[in-house]
């Protein structure tokens, strides 16, 4: 948001996706008849991606019932609403990816050699590759000889490749809310290398959260690779001594929870942008979201922030 708020805002891509080719007009209007009152429209945000889920949901169970007497609850159509709206889950995280941005070098560079000079842990709420060029640049990523390690090798991702071994003492990239890169293959999580992934060619994945807060659990529940991170995330708060969080809105309240629960023995540093509110009332959320170790850096623009020690 800090380099681009039109590209990165969800309701921005959600409209370009909508607006494109890749809906065909009778998936475009089961959706928009989940939501009341927008007929023709497209899903605006987290609220009415709360809708869909539950539709989703519904039709997944119904789905699940055999079919007798060539009679089934769902029409052709119900039945394929599911792969409809992951596929459209998917278009608009795929989106939110395509750039050619990346991390200004006086704040990338910092944020490069911390990882590397401390062994921090890593993990992402979103989907950019904004991070993930800027390690590669400075070769954080280097098998289990790096600074971190995201349990993914070619032939797919593996929590075993997360342990440490032989004395290794590597930090864990986590994706906690998956990636567009991420797909099925042959019995395999593989993570696509970017220049495979096309928007003109969407396929969908079921390794992106992109939904209401309340069902991010259970979007996260039913992939292998995001249940692994979110369970190394409890190892990597246990090991920190602090943690800073960059461009978080404090609204992800399964977050909030396992913060929440180190927050009386570790230093959390909020690194958020002026324009979220008044200071002294943000500051006042942040201690009743996450305790009272928090320390609330106020900058014009986040990718200023220099304190690293």
């Amino acid at each position: 948001m800090a380099l681009d708020p039109y590209h990165f805002s969800l309701p921005n891509a959600l409209q370009r996706i909508w607006d494109g080719d890749s809906l065909d007009t009778t998936h475009k209007q089961l959706i928009s008849n989940c939501l009341p009152n927008k007929f023709g429209s497209c899903p605006q945000g987290e609220e009415d991606l709360d809708l869909l889920h539950r539709v989703i949901s519904s039709c997944q169970f119904l789905s699940e019932i055999p079919q007798t007497n060539e009679l089934h609850w769902l029409s052709s159509q119900g039945l394929g609403f599911p792969i409809a709206c992951r596929l459209f889950i998917t278009q608009v995280a795929t989106a939110l990816y395509d750039f050619n941005y990346s991390i200004p070098e006086n704040f990338g560079s910092k944020l490069a050699e911390f990882v590397r000079s401390t062994k921090s842990h890593v993990a992402t709420l979103n989907y950019d590759k904004l991070l993930y060029d800027l390690f590669i640049k400075y070769n954080l990523f280097d098998g289990f000889e790096g600074a971190l390690v995201d349990g993914i090798t070619k032939s797919g991702f593996n929590s075993e490749f997360l342990k440490r071994k032989y004395g290794k003492d590597f930090g864990y990239y986590l994706h906690l809310h998956g990636s567009p890169l991420f797909k099925d293959r042959d019995g395999a999580i593989k993570k696509l290398s970017r220049l495979e992934l096309n928007l003109r060619q969407p396929e969908p994945s079921s390794h992106i959260v992109l939904t209401h807060i309340r069902h991010k659990p259970d979007v996260i529940s039913t992939s292998e690779i995001l249940r692994s991170y979110w369970n190394h995330l409890d190892f990597s708060l246990s090991e920190s001594s602090e943690v800073i969080l960059f461009g978080y809105s404090g609204l992800d309240q399964h977050l909030n929870n396992k913060l929440l629960n180190i927050s009386q023995t570790r230093q959390i540093k909020v690194i958020e942008w002026t324009g979220s509110g008044n200071y002294s009332e943000r500051e006042l959320f942040w201690s009743n979201t996450l305790g009272q170790r928090v320390k609330l850096i106020h900058l014009e623009n986040i990718l200023n922030f220099e304190q690293w020690q």
